[in-house]
């Protein structure tokens, strides 16, 4: 696998591809992988002729009193796994490289009402540097397709949009979440879990069962709501937020609605886990 920081040669090496005709798969990470993203990279291998990954802790996409400086950097481990997994090249850049003029400076991609609700609203910000780093790496990779975990769901219909509304010729696919046998989904976020809070955790992932349940059985997404969060805080999880929401577009569902979604995020010690299910009724 290449690894390299510089634009001009990951360029050369993505123009000597399409010279051939050949297709390229893009799985972008901010690195500290885990079997999440290698599931990504694995399913790119059979969707394209050649996969790019890149690594880079976006700090776009961090707010004040984020943990931007304390976020795992394990390059050694991740490129050792993106080989294995069968990623031809890797981007590894530095925030001095995307963002030359810093980040007052930088032109930014924003998705307007998607990015403003859910983990955009406790978020400020956040997905406004999702688009924007994810639009320039488009831009850099030049992708036939690129791959994201459906346990950022509200960032994949982010990138969903964004790529619609720009009319960018990428298509965009979601891979379902990997959870740990406990039902806890995979996040670089789990490593802040002490032990006692890894016991915890998967509350989270069966409050989203129960609360599927009980809209299938006839609750209304609001009173079904209000138990999930009595539910979640008498395991221990201090939640942020827990909504149902059409799957489509995020929007407050309709009586006839029937593609729905849950989302959910809550603290746990230093931790703050999101996860979401789909479901119909």
């Amino acid at each position: 696998m290449i690894t390299s920081a510089n634009i001009a040669e990951i360029r050369a090496q993505i123009k000597t591809w399409r010279q051939r005709g050949e297709t390229i798969a893009f799985v972008p990470t901010m690195g500290n992988l885990h079997q999440g993203h290698i599931t990504l990279v694995k399913e790119a291998v059979q969707r394209a002729d050649h996969v790019v990954a890149s690594i880079f802790v976006n700090p776009m996409q961090f707010g004040q009193g984020e943990d931007l400086d304390a976020y795992p950097r394990t390059l050694i481990e991740d490129q050792k796994a993106l080989t294995e997994a069968g990623c031809e090249l890797l981007f590894t850049p530095t925030p001095d490289i995307m963002y030359p003029k810093g980040l007052a400076e930088q032109t930014f991609v924003e998705v307007p009402e998607i990015s403003d609700q859910l983990c955009g609203e406790t978020r400020p910000g956040h997905f406004r540097g999702v688009a924007t780093v994810v639009c320039k790496l488009f831009n850099l990779v030049q992708p036939d397709i690129a791959l994201f975990g459906k346990k950022d769901f509200q960032q994949l219909l982010v990138i969903r949009t964004m790529v619609e509304d720009l009319s960018m010729p990428i298509e965009i696919i979601g891979v379902d979440t990997v959870r740990e046998a406990s039902g806890l989904a995979m996040s670089s976020r789990n490593g802040y879990l002490t032990a006692e809070e890894k016991a915890i955790a998967p509350a989270l992932k069966r409050t989203l069962d129960k609360l599927a349940a009980y809209v299938q059985a006839g609750d209304t997404p609001e009173t079904a709501t209000e138990k999930a969060l009595q539910q979640l805080q008498l395991a221990g999880l201090k939640p942020d937020y827990i909504s149902v929401r059409n799957a489509l577009n995020l929007a407050q569902p309709r009586s006839q609605d029937k593609h729905l979604v849950i989302l959910a995020a809550a603290y746990l010690g230093k931790a703050r886990l999101i996860d979401n299910l789909e479901f119909s009724r």
